[in-house]
């Protein structure tokens, strides 16, 4: 289970790119979490890690998948869109950096970029840059609902921030 926690003090500084608002979580890469054939992370661990990093951003945020669902209801992820950069390996030390990079009345995209650290290497190397957008929506209706102002300042998105939607990256 992913948990918020910054760099510890003598590991370097935090990677270029993610901003102050960012939800912050780090692990280290398991020999379990490894493809069959080829011995670096699963694609399919990858995305767990985009979900799993969301979920804990609400959880820190006091927005729980349970306390949605008791209210009816939950984000439901409409598209990911994944640029696998680099390849991680059993014993990489990852930091994993999740925030809303926009959002309309129903819609939030998230930005999720996966830094690793390889054989103690005092850089961060960017591995994985994911942009996905997750639907709020109604469970009773089962259609989009209005994402309620409350909701997007616990995430650090202000009133008067602007609310762009980014387009998809891919042709």
């Amino acid at each position: 289970m992913m948990q918020a926690r910054d760099a510890a003090p003598g590991q370097g500084p935090m990677p270029d790119g993610m901003p102050e608002r960012a939800f912050r979580a780090m692990r280290t890469v398991t020999v379990e979490q490894l493809s069959a054939l080829v011995p670096h992370a699963n694609n399919v661990q990858i995305v767990g890690w985009i979900d799993e990093a969301a979920r804990a951003h609400g959880d820190s945020s006091g927005l729980t998948r349970e306390r949605m669902h008791r209210e009816g209801r939950m984000w439901f992820v409409a598209r990911h869109e994944i640029d696998y950069l680099a390849e991680s390996f059993a014993g990489d030390q990852i930091l994993v950096g999740t925030w809303l990079a926009g959002v309309t009345k129903t819609t939030a995209m998230r930005a999720t970029k996966v830094w690793r650290r390889h054989d103690g290497a005092a850089a961060w190397e960017l591995a994985v840059d994911a942009l996905s957008r997750w639907v709020h929506m109604d469970l009773g209706t089962r259609r989009p609902s209005r994402i309620p102002a409350a909701d997007l300042r616990v995430y650090g998105w202000t009133d008067g921030e602007a609310h762009p939607c980014a387009p998809a990256r891919h042709p």
